[in-house]
């Protein structure tokens, strides 16, 4: 046989048609030019040097025989054969033909004549098959594997048909699972699939899939396999299938349609694998021209659902000189287990999706349900076989495939024929009503209609198929052009000062050195001699001499004197090649002695000025960036917004470099409600790490507080980009198009996030499974299971775990992760804009873990300033959670709303919140503590109290125990408590010291006549804020009872005086 028998032709190089190409000059009829140039590896039936010849054949029609040529021992021939066909946009062989038809090219032997042999004899020794897709592509010549060359003059497309068109194909895997009453035995079947693809106006032309292959079950198909070509004339096994394009399969997990979820994954392994099956693994292809891409857009916006049919005709086999029923036209056209398969579209109009694969069930037919969810009035394989046997059409698929083929009824025919069905179902339904069995045997009668398509459904019934697009619908912007856009709204910043170098840095070094190498010998010297020395008192200048000696002594013995003198060599080189510019040897002794004496006087003067600058002992610092933000958070709980307002403009001035302080900063300003100096500050800390995911979102959510939407979606899109894993970015872009009411960016943004927290939750139900030697463990919350994992990876989750049975899937919410980001930033912790809140929103404080749902952490990430239209984000976000809980609102849900109660001053409200987040969990300490700030702020100091102690004592610390401490301690020192208030202030110290924690246990240890430690501690306050006023008056109170009298008299009188002067106090001592 020849090599090419079974051999699907290669697409080869191709010549992209001329971009000065004029649409106008693109005739309708255009010549296709086809060349078999040579034939290899050919073996005869009879003998390895047969006589051959090629026959061309496309659409049905042979366009011709090449001569007939010996084929050399080799088994090459060289046929140079051309031929050609006629392109017709109107007609046959139009674009739609060529996109879906192969070229067939058949290698036909004719064999030796034998005796008394009238003809001649011949037979097919392979078959070849063109795939002609790339004349669709703007290709105006390629080759092919056989040695065939394609050609046109002119391309068969315009520049706008290259650049709007599309390219759709579908491919149709098989039905899994299909009912038992289809058997391979008795009279044979057509199993067949029908779809309708929208093309201009109102008309949809059909494409069929017949005649699949019913299969017991047994073992599953094999994966990766090939696609085959939808027509039936060909010879070669082989040459069914489409080159280059195979069935890969993925996971279930990652599919588009339905059942993809786990609790599906072992149903889908045995229907796939043991049950029975119905296959074609055919893929069809058509053309769409700019109107039709722009006709399937409509189609898919108005209608996500495209009704995909599947039923079973008996295949019609006529007799000699005896017609068939169906011949006659006696059939009405009735066909048998009518069923459809609702498949969801809308993901074809996502930005940059070009590609849905998926499985979809399959219910009965019935008019009105396909009419309700897909508005089409046309069953295309019931009412197509009214107007022709459908087993007519072809033996795979239809010729009404093509859309230059008999039209289907229009609009109007439909809704006639709709009109006169609904007729006599009104006359069926009153008919019933007559008999006083009004709704329900109406509705019994709908459902009888189709007992076979109800077998599907309880079978199991599904299909599997791909539909995919050359272009995308809704092209996606690209990352760098989101980067470039993003660039572009960020401030410009000055460049970086320049490093100084030369002499100047190199005597910078030599200070910074011996300064080192000072504080080295002095520590060396304290350690020998520090206890010999009398305070106060002078060295005589004999001992000195001694400790000098013995300090030489151990340095050189311990080998710290050349460790020194390395340490310098290198900075002492920097000066010798950078100050005095010597890069080479000295010629004589003598100009090397006079350099090295300039040399040794210059170092010697610089180390007396870098020693007298270290001399220098600048003050210490108390404060560190970390207590800056937490007196910054408590000064906002205390609502002294400028207090607020020094620290964080404090943290900017020691480091402008750092992202978290301009992200702290820009949320203050948001509190403050100066929108556009938060922006700049979000803007500022984008510009320094323009690959900072949550300045980019923070940027985002300030650009839609400013209506600025289209900035604010470059922001988010960007932020996906970045990190397409995150499931925050997705959830915040899904509110952001829900906003806009954007419906269909809002499903593809949510679905992304849940596919992503489907991930999550799977790879973190594994990790438990191994921790617990199998044992199946969820964190939960309520009723949602939510995930356990770190701050880095940008969530807030951590709960008590409970056992999950093995059937409850996971309940997945948009709401899942929406506030991660800015409560887990900074350090790892964020700049948790609701932290900002501070005692509204305690637990969801950075240094947290609280399991939280999606829209509840959405909530901390976007509650930052009294903003009635971020209020709506956050009411959106609670929407979600609500409407995503199967067994009601879960404690987390109650908590949110309660926190946004209370920063719009609606204690009531909040308190009913809480109430029912009680009754949910009652062991949630951050419910307890939400609870004891509510009525703390409303002046119930009493139940405060209860529920502040009531927190303490969990095991499990809330979320924001600083604030619970600190107002716990202020109502045991209001209620005279004083040994209860200093333990507390204590563990506020021990946990997170600051003023306010240091100045409550001064109060205390005062009032308990404690005066040493009141003194102590209140010395710890001064230090940490020395402008604290109260802090300086219990000072005050200390000295004057620390000191018994006060026996300067004229300092006496002047106290006396101030104090009258300024009009309090009575200097009674």
């Amino acid at each position: 046989m020849a090599v090419l028998s079974g051999q699907a032709s290669k697409r080869g190089s191709l010549v992209s048609a001329p971009t000065c190409a004029v649409e106008t000059s693109l005739s309708p009829i255009k010549p296709v030019q086809i060349t078999v140039l040579e034939g290899r590896d050919l073996k005869g039936v009879k003998g390895d040097t047969p006589v051959t010849y090629v026959r061309a054949e496309y659409n049905g029609v042979i366009l011709g025989d090449s001569l007939k040529i010996d084929v050399s021992s080799d088994g090459t021939v060289k046929y140079n054969f051309t031929t050609s066909f006629e392109y017709n946009c109107d007609g046959p062989n139009c674009l739609d033909d060529i996109a879906h038809k192969p070229l067939f090219l058949t290698v036909i032997e004719v064999l030796p004549k034998e005796k008394k042999q009238k003809e001649e004899k011949t037979v097919a020794l392979g078959q070849a098959v063109v795939d002609l897709l790339p004349l669709l592509e703007g290709a105006i010549f390629f080759i092919c594997g056989l040695e065939v060359s394609v050609s046109i003059q002119e391309s068969l497309l315009s520049v706008s048909q290259l650049s709007g068109g599309n390219l759709l194909r579908v491919t149709l895997e098989a039905a899994y699972s299909v009912p038992e009453v289809f058997v391979p035995t008795g009279p044979q079947q057509n199993y067949m699939i029908g779809l309708q693809v929208p093309t201009v106006g109102e008309k949809e032309y059909p494409l069929i899939f017949k005649n699949g292959i019913l299969k017991l079950g047994g073992e599953k198909e094999p994966i990766p396999r090939p696609k085959k070509w939808p027509i039936s004339n060909i010879l070669a096994p082989g040459a069914q299938n489409i080159p280059d394009s195979f069935i890969v399969g993925g996971p279930y997990e990652e599919e588009d349609g339905e059942l993809n979820k786990t609790e599906d994954r072992e149903f889908r392994i045995q229907a796939e694998s043991i049950k029975k099956r119905i296959v074609w693994d055919l893929e069809r292809r058509c053309y769409l021209d700019p109107l039709a891409v722009l006709s399937l857009q409509k189609r898919i916006a108005e209608c996500r659902y495209w009704p995909v049919e599947i039923t079973r005709v008996p295949v019609v086999t006529s007799t000699k000189g005896k017609s068939s029923k169906l011949d006659k036209g006696d059939d009405d056209g009735q066909i048998f287990f009518h069923g459809v398969a609702y498949v969801n579209i809308v993901p074809l109009l996502y930005p940059g999706v070009k590609r849905i694969r998926g499985a979809f069930r399959v219910f009965a037919y019935q008019d009105r349900e396909v009419f309700g969810k897909t508005k089409c009035l046309f069953s295309i394989l019931r009412d197509l076989g009214h107007q022709a046997n459908l087993n007519k059409l072809g033996p795979v698929i239809a010729a009404a495939g093509s859309p230059h083929s008999k039209a289907i009824p229009s609009r109007n025919q439909k809704e006639d024929k709709m009109t006169k069905e609904k007729d006599v179902i009104r006359k069926m339904s009153t008919t019933l009503k007559s008999q006083g069995s009004d709704t329900a045997i109406e509705t019994e009668a709908t459902v009888c209609q189709n007992l076979e398509g109800q077998q599907y459904v309880d079978a199991g019934t599904f299909l599997v198929m791909e539909i995919e697009l050359a272009k995308a619908l809704v092209p996606k912007r690209l990352p760098e052009e989101l980067a470039s856009r993003v660039r572009e709204m960020l401030p410009a910043r000055p460049q970086l000062p320049r490093r100084s170098a030369g002499a100047k840095k190199a005597v910078e070094d030599y200070h910074n050195q011996i300064t080192s190498i000072a504080g080295a010998i002095l520590d060396e010297y304290h350690e020998l001699f520090g206890k010999q020395m009398v305070d106060g008192g002078v060295i005589d200048h004999h001992t000195l001499e001694e400790q000098k000696c013995q300090l030489n002594y151990e340095l050189n013995s311990s080998g710290k004197y050349f460790a020194f003198k390395e340490q310098l060599k290198h900075a002492v080189v920097k000066i010798v090649r950078e100050k005095y510019l010597r890069t080479t040897a000295f010629n004589n002794l003598e100009q090397l002695q006079a350099f090295l004496s300039e040399l040794y006087v210059y170092l010697v003067d610089q180390m007396h000025v870098a020693l007298n600058q270290s001399t220098v002992v600048a003050s210490p610092t108390f404060t560190g960036c970390e207590q800056l933000r937490l007196f910054a958070h408590e000064a906002e709980v205390n609502e002294d917004y400028d207090l607020a307002s020094v620290y964080y403009q404090e943290r900017l001035a020691r480091d402008r470099q750092i992202v978290q302080h301009w992200l702290d900063y820009g949320a203050f300003c948001l509190l403050m409600e100066e929108n556009i100096k938060a922006q700049e500050c979000f803007r500022e800390a984008l510009s320094l790490n323009p690959s900072h995911l949550h300045s980019l979102l923070l940027c985002g959510i300030i650009a839609v507080m400013m209506e600025h939407y289209e900035e604010a979606e470059i922001f988010f899109e960007d932020a996906t980009c970045l990190e397409p894993s995150n499931i925050l970015s997705w959830t915040l872009l899904g509110l952001f198009y829900e906003i806009q009411e954007n419906d269909i960016r809002v499903e593809m943004a949510f679905h992304e996030a849940n596919k992503l927290l489907k991930a999550r939750l799977a790879k973190e139900k594994n990790i438990a499974e191994a921790a617990e030697g199998g044992k199946k463990l969820y964190s939960l919350s309520a009723t949602v299971l939510r995930p356990v994992t770190s701050p880095q990876e940008d969530t807030l989750l951590d709960g008590s775990p409970k056992v999950q049975p093995d059937s409850v899937e996971p309940v997945v919410t948009i709401q899942h992760y929406l506030c991660v980001p800015i409560c887990t930033v900074h350090g790892e912790h964020s700049a948790c804009l609701s932290q900002r809140r501070l005692h509204v929103i305690p637990f969801l404080h950075a240094g947290s873990r609280t399991v939280v749902g999606m829209s509840m952490a959405g909530v901390s990430f976007i509650t930052m300033p009294v903003c009635g239209f971020l209020f709506q984000f956050v009411h959106r976000a609670l929407a979600h959670e609500l409407l995503c809980q199967q067994e009601g609102p879960s404690c987390e849900y109650y908590l949110v709303l309660a926190q946004t109660h209370s920063l719009k001053k609606d204690f009531s409200k909040a308190e009913e919140c809480l109430r029912e987040a009680i009754q949910i969990d009652y062991l949630n300490p951050n419910v307890w503590a939400q609870k004891g700030h509510l009525c703390y702020l409303s002046g119930n100091l009493s139940e405060a109290k209860e529920c502040y102690e009531r927190t303490i004592s969990f095991v499990a610390d809330a979320s924001e125990m600083h604030f619970v401490y600190l107002r716990l301690g202020s109502i045991y020192l209001k209620e005279k408590e004083y040994d209860k208030a200093k333990y507390t202030y204590m563990l506020a110290c021990k946990k997170s010291s600051s003023c306010l924690t240091w100045l409550g246990v001064g109060i205390a240890c005062y009032r308990l006549k404690e005066m040493t430690e009141a003194e102590d501690a209140l010395s710890e306050a001064n230090a940490l804020n020395n402008n604290n006023a109260e802090v300086w008056a219990y000072l005050a109170l200390v000295c004057m009872q620390v000191s018994l009298e006060l026996k300067n008299e004229e300092l006496l009188q002047e106290i006396q005086e101030v104090q009258r002067m300024v009009g309090f106090g009575n200097p009674s001592f």
